[in-house]
């Protein structure tokens, strides 16, 4: 059996009865091409079952209409979200999207990740690893695209050639903080995420600052990571705690998993939620809405984030922010927190 050959732009052109020129103008959505002409050439295509060929289009365009996106390889749950949004905003606006992810984050696998999408010709990197040792090895190679980076990061150099979006971390935190201050709880401990990460140390730094200016002692407890097991460690000694009746009467976690695993540790001990501990967590994860009892925590507007990345590395406007967009997130308010007892 002899495969056939794809159709091509000249096939359509003929079955059409315009002009090649006519055709190529359609694809590319050209404004000067009349209702019933344009009909007839989509017509053509839908019936010839035609695709554009990418990458001759990238050669005479010198654009890919492909953005590359430097993750990280682990799949928490923000980065991997933000990845999905993002996707769907390139896809939105024409576009396709090739992931490079980092299975470490040393200057070598984070320049060799970075050079693997810029050789695939990609118009430009969205940066979805909000580490401070990943930026910091960025800002030190010399960038041939443009650079948009989802980071809450404070530490932008100057000179950084990179535009940020990010989601407010800071007020997020306050937002979880002030909340269980408004209960009237005075004993607080945060579970913070990962030194590091730009989100978990916005969100302590927040936890720290709103405690102090209501005149309450902050406590920073460390988790080591982003986990549910983490969580679940850090759990069992502030159960022990709470069941001596020295320990905190609320607890704001760095994240939703961490709050999953604290909560797990809460029920193993027999410390109750809320009425012993009250407990917030920040995401606002598939599912936390189904725990028992149903979590409290801090939305993070995916969708936004990914529409407002991918509109800050498509614009072209001359002296743009570097940070391009601050979106703010929501606080969630369910049965996980309560007044004291």
């Amino acid at each position: 059996m002899t495969a056939t050959r794809p159709p091509s732009m000249a096939d359509v052109a003929a079955r059409a009865g315009v002009s090649h020129q006519t055709v190529s103008r359609v694809l590319n959505s050209h404004a000067y091409v009349r209702t019933e002409t344009r009909d007839r050439v989509q017509a053509a295509i839908d019936a010839l079952g035609y695709r554009p060929n990418r990458a001759a289009r990238a050669l005479a365009t010198a654009r890919s209409k492909t953005l590359g996106i430097l993750v990280t390889n682990a799949t928490f749950f923000g980065p991997a979200s933000t990845v999905f949004a993002i996707e769907a905003a390139a896809r939105a606006a024409g576009y396709f999207v090739s992931i490079g992810s980092l299975p470490a984050y040393d200057v070598d696998t984070v320049r060799a990740a970075l050079d693997q999408l810029i050789d695939q010709g990609v118009d430009g990197v969205l940066v979805v690893v909000p580490q401070k040792e990943v930026m910091d090895h960025i800002d030190r190679v010399a960038l041939t695209v443009p650079v948009v980076a989802v980071a809450a990061r404070a530490d932008i150099p100057a000179d950084s050639p990179i535009r940020y979006v990010e989601v407010d971390q800071a007020l997020g935190s306050a937002l979880a903080t002030q909340h269980m201050l408004d209960l009237g709880h005075r004993r607080l401990v945060h579970v913070a995420g990962p030194a590091g990460w730009y989100d978990a140390d916005e969100r302590a730094r927040a936890y720290v600052a709103t405690a102090t200016a209501a005149g309450v002692e902050p406590r920073l407890v460390p988790a080591g990571g982003w986990s549910a097991a983490e969580g679940y460690e850090v759990g069992k000694r502030l159960a022990a705690e709470i069941s001596g009746g020295r320990g905190p009467t609320a607890v704001v976690a760095a994240n939703d998993t961490l709050a999953m695993g604290l909560l797990r540790a809460f029920w193993e001990a027999g410390v109750r939620v809320p009425d012993d501990v009250s407990l917030v967590g920040f995401d606002d994860i598939d599912g936390s809405e189904f725990l028992v009892p149903s979590l409290t925590t801090v939305r993070q507007p995916f969708a936004a984030i990914g529409e407002a990345a991918t509109h800050a590395l498509l614009a072209t406007e001359a002296g743009a922010a570097q940070v391009a967009a601050v979106i703010p997130p929501a606080l969630v308010i369910r049965d996980s927190t309560a007044p004291p007892a």
